[in-house]
């Protein structure tokens, strides 16, 4: 399953981080490079590209510009400049005649020229002198920079067709066909060229020429995006194959789990099966035992009235604790008694059966509503178990006037407390000595659902039994 999520992975980050196929980079620099007053410059190129004058075929150039002065004060002239040997050719950036970004060493002279060869450059931040007077050019300011493409169709023998974008849109998805018309200038000139010299003279401080390149194709000066750059594209991909595979470790976790609550479930459900089978066996089991005995015996005494009647009584006795260990059995058995309500009031209805008939008053002091918590079997079925035995203890031995029950319900806290005026007991010698059996067992099942049982008699003082536990969250 992890293969086949990583495999799915691999495919979505190819097919949706895959830049688009690029073209050929003959020649770049990424600069930056300051040229000022350095009259005809100096050679870039080295000889990684040229076109004669009977080569065809298209080249893409591109520079960015930082004017480190302010044409409109100083008048000077800076370009990006093509040069064959030592032959001037097509020049690109600020003729010195036409302030203005300009091409020169054209073969066409631009509208707004007076200059044989100087072509003004469209831009989409043309100058204003006034109200209606609105040019297409623009001035090169200090500290506003600039990015021009141009693009050269080479004509054998013949002038060169030349294409300039000032500032294009170089966002995903542009081509030089979407460029927009107010900053496309169109003209002819000659631009073979083994040279590229970066050049400036005149007044302020220069220019600074950076992202030099010379390209096959205007896709090349297409800047991608942050999530298009090999450094994005490779930690999108490990983050991915990170959630797919903590996604996938997750499920199994789960899967675990569910398999081992469901373990838990049904060992648990054995537990209670046993746990009811065992209670048939030895509560009902031995009740209706001795029944049977005692019927026997009240046939072999039939002559008897004494006996009779003493036998009589006792199977009575035991029908009645034959129907109350039959009623908890189905209690524990129930759909919907594994509640804390549940519990709560099968102790108030077991508590006013066992003292019905007895001289012994029974105060119960129960919420008539508690939070809807549920229990666990084992957890209900001994916490029941304790209550029986504290109150059945009072019962046989305390000879009380009254015995009070009380529960309280605290958030998922659970706190009962019985105290009777009986006669009481010495509670460590009774335990020492091996009497109070039932006393031991209260406290390893009050041990066994992670509760606390505290036990306080005196001779002559009454008894207190209280247990509180806490439910888990």
């Amino acid at each position: 399953m992890l293969r086949h999520a990583t495999i799915l992975a691999l495919t979505f980050c190819t097919a949706l981080f895959s830049p688009a196929a690029r073209a050929t980079v003959l020649w770049s620099d990424a600069g930056p490079v300051l040229v000022h007053e350095n009259g005809a410059g100096t050679d870039l190129l080295h000889g990684a590209a040229k076109h004669d004058d009977s080569s065809d075929g298209a080249l893409y150039f591109k520079f960015h510009l930082n004017p480190l002065s302010d044409v409109s004060s100083e008048a000077y002239s800076a370009a990006f400049q093509l040069f064959e040997g030592d032959t001037e050719r097509l020049a690109v950036g600020n003729s010195l005649k036409a302030w203005a970004y300009s091409a020169f060493n054209t073969s066409d002279t631009g509208e707004n020229n007076k200059v044989a060869g100087d072509v003004d450059l469209r831009s989409s931040h043309p100058e204003s002198y006034g109200a209606g007077d609105v040019l297409r050019y623009e001035l090169p300011r200090r500290g506003i920079q600039c990015t021009i493409i141009f693009k050269v169709q080479f004509v054998p023998e013949g002038d060169d067709l030349v294409t300039v974008w000032m500032n294009p849109d170089l966002s995903k998805g542009a081509t030089e066909e979407s460029q927009p018309e107010n900053l496309t200038t169109h003209f002819k000139a000659r631009a073979s060229f083994d040279q590229i010299r970066l050049r400036h003279s005149g007044l302020g401080g220069g220019w600074t020429f950076s992202e030099l390149a010379v390209a096959t194709a205007f896709n090349d000066f297409i800047m991608p995006r942050f999530w298009q750059q090999l450094w994005f594209i490779a930690l999108m991909a490990v983050i991915l194959l990170a959630g797919v595979a903590g996604s996938v470790r997750v499920m199994e976790k789960k899967k675990f789990q569910f398999k081992l609550q469901q373990a838990e479930q049904e060992r648990a459900l054995e537990r209670e099966r046993a746990r009811i089978a065992q209670d048939l066996h030895d509560d009902l089991g031995s009740l209706l035992t001795r029944i049977s005995l005692l019927g026997g015996l009240l046939r072999a005494d039939k002559d008897n009235p004494e006996q009779v009647e003493t036998h009589a009584g006792k199977i009575s006795q035991s029908a009645d604790q034959t129907v109350r260990a039959l009623e908890e059995i189905v209690w524990a058995v129930r759909p919907g008694s594994d509640t804390l309500q549940s519990l709560v009031d099968y102790i108030a209805h077991f508590a006013n059966e066992l003292f019905e008939d007895n001289p012994a008053r029974c105060r119960l002091d129960l919420p008539a509503e508690v939070p809807a918590l549920p229990l666990p079997p084992d957890v209900r079925h001994n916490i029941f178990l304790i209550v029986k035995e504290a109150l059945t203890n009072v019962l046989k031995h305390a000879a009380a006037h009254e015995v009070q029950l009380s529960a309280r319900v605290t958030g998922k806290k659970l706190a009962l407390v019985i105290t009777d005026d009986g006669r009481g007991f010495d509670f460590n010698a009774a335990t020492t000595n091996g009497e109070r059996n039932g006393l031991v067992n209260m406290r390893r099942r009050a041990e066994a659902v992670g509760g606390r049982l505290t036990i306080t008699s005196a001779a002559g003082q009454g008894t207190r039994v209280e247990f509180n536990v806490d439910f888990p969250g």
